[in-house]
């Protein structure tokens, strides 16, 4: 493996750079909790996905970078001293079947004509015929009756078991797939909006052995696709500024359809640059 070394001064404004990007979302966060306020959109990256805000914020070089005076690292069991300064190890054995499975889901998910127009059904189907919905606080625009009648109107097409997994029991016969955990690599697609957002969650699976200027794209492309998920959802959130992508029109629907394009070609190059730190960890 060909190794960059990096001195003090470059790897240290690469990390102050990284800091300040990532402080953007997360002192809001913080300044929310401090409230006790909860945000349905902006919250969701550090509440559905496990990796921490102090997690988030540390600056890794991912591998392949010899950082020069860099001891602090060491705290860190994945790094080691070498010659000109510090290294990630390699990939210890144990995490080998994690990289390989993110490397085989990707690829596959990569190779595939992505599907479009699938509207951000599976926030309607999580509120199917249920007295119950999962954002309380925030009102369905249509109320319930009219929300199950835009359900049963349209065609349900949801891929990512991970979404269809919170479907109302009355509205998980009605998708196409009956999607499980594992037909995850068979049938994940590049158009679907979760496998986007999730390119996030495989980039934080494989800290630190990914750049974090990566895990920060992943992060924002995320936060952005969530913005589209929750506009396009059933819920009124306009006093929190996001206008309804109203996907019981057509005019709703295409409007949902070209923004979900427009970030299946953002998230293309992004899941390759995943493929990429995979296989140069996996040799």
């Amino acid at each position: 493996m060909n190794r960059t070394i990096l001195p003090a001064v470059e790897w240290r404004a690469r990390q102050d750079a990284h800091v300040s990007r990532v402080r953007r979302w997360t002192d809001p966060l913080r300044e929310r909790r401090a409230r006790g306020e909860r945000h349905p959109v902006l919250d969701f990256l550090f509440t559905y996905y496990s990796h921490r805000p102090a997690r988030l914020l540390r600056w890794h070089p991912g591998p392949g970078v010899e950082l020069a005076d860099a001891d602090e690292f060491l705290r860190w069991p994945a790094y080691r001293r070498t010659e000109h300064g510090v290294t990630l190890a390699p990939l210890p054995a144990a995490r080998r079947s994690a990289v390989e499975f993110v490397h085989a889901l990707l690829t596959a998910t990569a190779a595939r004509k992505p599907h479009l127009g699938c509207f951000g059904l599976h926030e309607w189907a999580m509120v199917y015929r249920s007295g119950e919905i999962r954002h309380e606080n925030w009102p369905l625009r249509l109320g319930g009756d009219a929300t199950d009648a835009v359900v049963e109107s349209l065609p349900v097409r949801c891929t990512h078991f991970d979404a269809f997994r919170f479907f109302t029991h009355d509205a998980r016969p009605l998708n196409s797939l009956q999607p499980q955990r594992s037909d995850q690599v068979a049938l994940e697609q590049p158009g679907c909006l979760h496998a986007g957002m999730d390119l996030y969650k495989w980039s934080y699976k494989l800290d630190p052995y990914v750049p974090s200027e990566l895990v920060a794209d992943c992060f924002e492309l995320a936060l952005d696709i969530r913005s589209l998920d929750m506009r396009a959802s059933p819920y009124d959130l306009a006093p929190l500024g996001y206008a309804p992508v109203r996907i019981e029109t057509a005019e709703g629907r295409a409007r949902y359809r070209r923004e979900q394009a427009g970030f299946t070609e953002r998230a293309r190059p992004l899941r390759a640059e995943l493929v990429a730190v995979c296989e140069e960890l996996l040799g």
